[in-house]
């Protein structure tokens, strides 16, 4: 395993941000951390790349304990926090030069290198721009680059895409799916369940704690409730009445649990003299999966 933790805490006083969280990510997976806002995902990103110290466990990158060997850790990892950390008044060659020195790459490694990563990201054209007059998505794309330079083994991504427009989230994915190719490992913290999708597996975080952890297939297969889409004369109210439904755009989403049929909702719908329209199952989405989930760990809490 090229990323493993066994119970990673971290406590912030009284507050638990990261309770006992368990991982074994392999080598040249893309592996996506999902949760709420508040949910620990940045922390316990923060803890595998030696940024913070737990409070208790311990955890081990590309083959080095992250706390007793810190600094052979970061030389096998690139970190990639929510917020551009470059600098805005250098162009995009300026500051893969100045992370190239840091790094110390050679003129002659260095060429080679930076040609390839631009090509890779299709900003070529923009050498010459200063980074504070990029768009979000190149923003990301130069920091990107950056973090690369130094070949790193596995890459720690928190919300790479996080406020970024579709195409551009796109043409990032797609570099992340050529570096995997080419070897490396992603670990990559997202809001966005389509992105989330196309990993290979994905933890679901809630308060702290890894509620489940599945390949985004599995999540859905083994999903323990029932989904149906309904429409009822009176949408807000149903949603009132019914406690386990969500909106998913005009319709309701409801979950049941297996073996509970569907009348007892119509019954219940009718004594609030709501009518039904529509009720069918369906195919959860991850995101109804994510939702359930959540819902569920926090009632047991």
């Amino acid at each position: 395993m090229i990323i493993r933790a066994v119970n990673l805490t971290r406590k912030f006083g009284d507050l638990t941000a990261v309770d006992h969280f368990n991982i074994e990510v392999s080598p040249g997976e893309i592996f996506g951390l999902v949760g709420p806002d508040g949910a620990g995902k940045t922390t316990t990103l923060r803890l595998l790349c030696g940024l913070l110290d737990p409070t208790e466990g311990e955890a081990w990158v590309a083959g080095h304990n992250v706390a007793s060997e810190l600094d052979a850790v970061k030389d096998r990892i690139g970190y990639m926090a929510q917020r551009f950390g470059l600098y805005g008044d250098l162009t995009v060659d300026e500051n893969m030069y100045f992370y190239s020195d840091l790094f110390g790459l050679s003129k002659a490694e260095r060429e080679p290198l930076i040609q390839r990563l631009l090509r890779m990201t299709r900003m070529e054209p923009f050498r010459a721009r200063r980074a504070a007059n990029l768009s979000g998505g190149m923003k990301q794309k130069l920091a990107l680059m950056c973090t690369l330079l130094h070949h790193p083994q596995v890459l720690f991504l928190d919300e790479p895409t996080n406020g970024v427009d579709p195409v551009s989230r796109r043409d990032f994915w797609a570099i992340l799916y050529q570096l995997v190719r080419d070897g490396l490992t992603v670990f990559v913290t997202t809001a966005y369940l389509d992105e989330a999708e196309r990993c290979n597996r994905v933890g679901l975080m809630n308060q702290g704690r890894m509620i489940r952890c599945d390949s985004p297939q599995g999540l859905k297969r083994n999903f323990e409730k029932i989904c149906f889409e309904i429409e009822t004369t009176d949408q807000r109210a149903a949603r009132a009445v019914l406690k386990d439904a969500e909106p998913y755009g005009a319709k309701l989403h409801l979950f049941l649990p297996l073996g509970q049929t569907p009348h007892a909702v119509e019954s219940t719908l009718a004594a609030q003299g709501i009518r039904l329209i529509s009720f069918r199952p369906i195919i959860p989405s991850l995101e109804d999966v994510f939702i359930g989930l959540v819902r569920e760990s926090q009632n047991a809490a």
